[in-house]
C-alpha cells in the first residue's frame, strides 16, 4: 500500500500542464459599476423662491390649447395626447365652430369628427373617444363636464393627466397635471426625485406652496417647453439657474448679449 506524504490532501493527483500550453490566470471579479447619485430635492425656501420667480415672469399663465368652455377644453386635451398644441388648435377651430357641446358633437357624428381631426395622430381612436365621452356626458351628467378627477377618469380617452388639466383650467381646482415636460423639470432642478410621471403628481402637490399651486402646472410646462428643453436646456437664459442643481449647465450659443430670462421661445 502506497504511503501518503504527511499534509498532502487525499484525492486525485494534480495533472501537470502540457509543455507549451498557455498559462491560465484567474480573473478577479469586476468591480460593480457605481451610478451617479441624483441630487436631493431643493429645500422649501428654495422651492418657494423658484415659484416666486416664475410668478414674476408670468403672473397669470394660460394653457395654449384653444377652447370656449369646459367641454371643448376636455375634447382638446383628449385630442392633444401625443400631439402638439398647435396641431390640435388648427384642427379644433373648425370642429368647435361646428360643435361646442356634447349634443352638437353627437349630431356631427363620428365621420364629421374624423374629417376635422384627421391631421392629428391617432385621429380614428380619438374621434371615437370624443363621440363616446359626449354620449356619457349626456346620459350620466346632464351634458355637463364634472369637476371631479375621479369621475373624469372614467370617460373614454381620459387619464389622470387629462382630468387634472381640465379641473385645473376649467374649475380653478389646484392640480398639477404631470406631462413629460413637468416630469423632466421636476427631476432636473430637482423639485422631487421620482421615477414616473404618475408618482410625480402627488409628490409635487404635497410640496408646492398653496399660493403657487393653482398655476404651478402652467409655469412648469412653460419652463420645460421653452427653457429647460429635453435635449439642450437653455441654462444660459434660465431664470432659476442659480437655484437649479442640474449639471452641466449649457453655455450661451455664440457671443453677444444674453436675453432676459423668461418663458419665450
Amino acid at each position: 500500500m502506497p504511503i501518503r506524504k504527511q499534509g498532502a490532501a487525499p484525492g486525485r493527483p494534480r495533472q501537470k500542464a502540457a509543455p507549451g500550453a498557455p498559462k491560465v490566470v484567474a480573473r478577479k471579479p469586476a468591480a460593480p459599476k457605481t451610478r451617479a447619485r441624483k441630487p436631493k430635492a431643493v429645500p422649501p425656501e428654495t422651492l418657494r423662491e423658484i415659484f416666486a420667480r416664475f410668478q414674476a415672469i408670468e403672473p397669470e399663465p394660460r394653457g395654449e390649447l384653444e377652447h370656449v368652455n369646459p367641454y371643448t377644453l376636455l375634447v382638446a386635451v383628449v385630442l392633444s395626447a401625443q400631439a402638439t398644441d398647435k396641431g390640435v388648435n388648427r384642427a379644433t377651430r373648425g370642429l368647435f365652430a361646428a360643435a361646442d357641446t356634447p349634443d352638437k358633437m353627437l349630431a356631427l357624428g363620428l365621420e364629421g369628427v374624423r374629417e376635422h381631426v384627421n391631421t392629428i395622430n391617432f385621429f380614428n381612436t380619438k374621434a371615437k373617444n370624443v363621440i363616446a365621452l359626449s354620449q356619457i356626458l349626456i346620459d350620466q351628467h346632464g351634458g355637463e363636464v364634472p369637476d371631479s378627477v375621479e369621475t373624469l377618469e372614467k370617460l373614454p380617452g381620459v387619464g389622470r393627466k387629462t382630468a387634472s388639466v381640465v379641473v385645473n383650467m376649467a374649475f380653478g381646482i389646484p392640480r398639477i397635471a404631470v406631462d413629460t415636460h413637468i416630469f423632466r423639470v421636476a427631476n432636473r432642478i430637482p423639485l422631487a426625485v421620482t421615477k414616473t410621471p404618475l408618482e410625480t403628481q402627488p409628490a409635487l402637490e404635497a410640496i408646492v406652496p398653496d399660493d403657487f399651486l393653482l398655476h404651478a402646472h402652467h409655469w412648469l410646462i412653460l419652463h420645460g417647453r421653452y427653457v429647460c428643453k429635453a435635449r439642450t436646456p437653455e441654462c444660459w437664459r434660465c431664470p432659476i439657474r442659480d437655484l437649479c442643481r442640474y449639471e452641466p449647465k449649457t453655455p450661451a450659443p455664440g457671443a453677444g448679449v444674453e436675453p432676459e430670462p423668461g418663458f419665450e421661445a
